[in-house]
This record gives C-alpha cells, sequence and structure tokens, in this order.
C-alpha cells in the first residue's frame, strides 16, 4: 500500500510561516475555490467536497468517457475496465491515463495509485468481497461514485444522464463544461425525436449473450429509454432491472420484429447472428424470419455520454426510411 506523502518543512520556514500572523492572530483560512464547498448525494451516499478531486480513477469505460467528455484527465490517475475502444474524441486524452487493469483493478492496486475519488459505472466496481465496497473505500479516506443507473431507484432516464453529467461537473469544479455538454446532448436527442414523429414503434429483443438463456436488456436501465427514443418497444420491459435472462420460449412468444445485438467481448455481432439464425426454435420469430438486426456497441447502451448520438444510431437502424 502506497501511503500520501507529507512533506516536512525545515524548522526555521515554519517559524517564518508561523511569524506572519500577529501575536494572537490566526492566519487567514484558504478561500475557497469556487463553487465549493459542493454537497451531492448519489445512491443515497450524501458527500460534501470541499475542493475538487485531485487523484481520480474510473472504474469502467462510460464513466471514464464521462470524465473525459468534460476534459478532466488532468485529474485521473488511473483508470480500468474498457468494453471496446474509447471514442475516437478522447483518445490522446485516454492515452495520458494510467491503466490499472485491464478489468478491475485489486484493491491493492487502486490503493496504489493513493486515489481521493473512485468513480464506478456498474455495482460490480464496489464488490465488498474483493474490499472494494463504498464503506472500505470511505474507511480509506477515499470519495466515490456510482453511476446513477445503478441507483436502487426508477428506470433511468436521458435527464438521469444529464444530472450525471452535471453532478461530475459540480464536484469537479466544471459545471460550466457540463452544461455545454447537456445543452449540444439535448438539442441531439431532439432532432431525432423530431425525425420520428408519428412514426409506430417496432417491437425489439435486445440480444446481449446467452445460450441457454437470452441475457437481454430490461426496462430498468437507460437501454430501454433508448430503444424507446429510437423508436422501438422493448419486449422485455416488464424486466425490473437493466440487465436479465429471458427464456427463449419468452422470446418466441413475444414476437420481436427486429434483434438489437449488442456488440463487445471476444464474442462477435456476426457470431451472436449466427447463433440466433443457426436456431431452429427462432425460426419462426419475426425478426429471424426477416433477418431484421440492428447492432450497437455496449458502451452506447449504459449510461454516459454516448447515449445520444446513439439514439439516432439506432433510430436509423429501425426506421431506415426516416
Amino acid at each position: 500500500m502506497t501511503w500520501p506523502r507529507r512533506a516536512l518543512l525545515p524548522a526555521a520556514l515554519v517559524s517564518l510561516l508561523a511569524g506572519c500572523a500577529a501575536p494572537g492572530e490566526q492566519a487567514p483560512a484558504a478561500k475557497a475555490a469556487p463553487g465549493f464547498p459542493y454537497t451531492v448525494t448519489n445512491c443515497g451516499v450524501k458527500t460534501t467536497y470541499q475542493a475538487p478531486p485531485k487523484r481520480a480513477v474510473t472504474m469502467n469505460q462510460h464513466v471514464t468517457e464521462i470524465m473525459l467528455a468534460l476534459g478532466l484527465e488532468k485529474s485521473l490517475v488511473g483508470t480500468a475496465y474498457l468494453d471496446d475502444a474509447v471514442l475516437p474524441a478522447y483518445e490522446k486524452a485516454y492515452a495520458t491515463v494510467p491503466v490499472l487493469a485491464k478489468e478491475y483493478p485489486s484493491k491493492e492496486a487502486l490503493l496504489s495509485v493513493n486515489p481521493d475519488f473512485v468513480y464506478g459505472g456498474y455495482t460490480s466496481a464496489f464488490t465488498a468481497k474483493d474490499g472494494r465496497s463504498r464503506d472500505d473505500l470511505k474507511r480509506a479516506g477515499i470519495d466515490t461514485r456510482l453511476n446513477t443507473e445503478y441507483c436502487p431507484t426508477g428506470a433511468p432516464s436521458v435527464d438521469d444522464l444529464y444530472r450525471e453529467v452535471r453532478e461530475i461537473g459540480g464536484t469537479f469544479g466544471v459545471p460550466d463544461r457540463a452544461e455545454t455538454w447537456v445543452r449540444q446532448a439535448r438539442d441531439t436527442v431532439t432532432a431525432t425525436g423530431k425525425r420520428l414523429r408519428g412514426v409506430e414503434p417496432v417491437s425489439v429483443f435486445v440480444y446481449d449473450s446467452g445460450d441457454k438463456t437470452a441475457f437481454t436488456a430490461g426496462g430498468k436501465g437507460i437501454g430501454n429509454e433508448l430503444i424507446t427514443r429510437a423508436g422501438g418497444r422493448n419486449v422485455f420491459a416488464d424486466l425490473d432491472k437493466p440487465f436479465g435472462d429471458a427464456t427463449w420460449e419468452q422470446v418466441v412468444a413475444r414476437a420481436p420484429e427486429v434483434v438489437v445485438i449488442y456488440d463487445y467481448g471476444s464474442t462477435t455481432a456476426e457470431q451472436k447472428k449466427k447463433r440466433l439464425l443457426d436456431d431452429p426454435a427462432l425460426k419462426d420469430v419475426p425478426a429471424i424470419r426477416n433477418r431484421r438486426f440492428a447492432v450497437l456497441p455496449l458502451s452506447d447502451t449504459v449510461l454516459g455520454v454516448r447515449v445520444p448520438a446513439a439514439v439516432g444510431k439506432l433510430a436509423a437502424q429501425l426506421h431506415p426510411a426516416r
């Protein structure tokens, strides 16, 4: 474990600094940075920041990209766990940040960079059995944030994305950058909505992965809203979580018109498509019979800065005539 280094001031310098205040007077308090103290409640955890974190670590791709979108790469001392390549616009900034692990770092590796803030994209970033729970890190003097898609509340929306970006902007003292991003994101989402005005939604089954069962998008993740805003209807919106398993019998019964494949990991989108097309049990599903597939990178479908553009990207595949 690497402990914070504290410089030892020479005695003469200590005396000189002490002499700056008149006898009986206290030295003036340091002036707080603009916008601080800043208090935010995240997934039930209330934190007051006296100044922006200086040694942050991000623990999933979509939260890393939120930081990079706000120009905060110099505040990062480490990152971990990519699902795919970072957006081209962020490649140069990402290359300046040390990668602590291909997936999640051990607690020892995390503490070795002496972080003062850890930002997780999924609840798995703060696994208690690995010693990385939010309580564990708080006891080590480290503040934390969990992406709000995984707060135990209702289904997240694009408004939650805007709030996520604003709260990161506030935490790091760059609220103006956050507002600029939110304004541009709103414009992007609004433009897609106008293009789709009046379309009839198509029924959609998300295929993330799975063989014996289908791992799919439920109704409590931003992916569900992404489908809705792109002119679709998620046939597993009644699944009360962001992701979960469905039986293949349920897929057949719900007869989706389009399959949206989430593309990531070692199994390619084409391999996933072939698995579905080769399954005789699925041959009468309209999406399979008509070979109607759409593809999105997994990183487009979680609560991060890709969502506004991803709505338009999916809309173009669900409604190519629009």
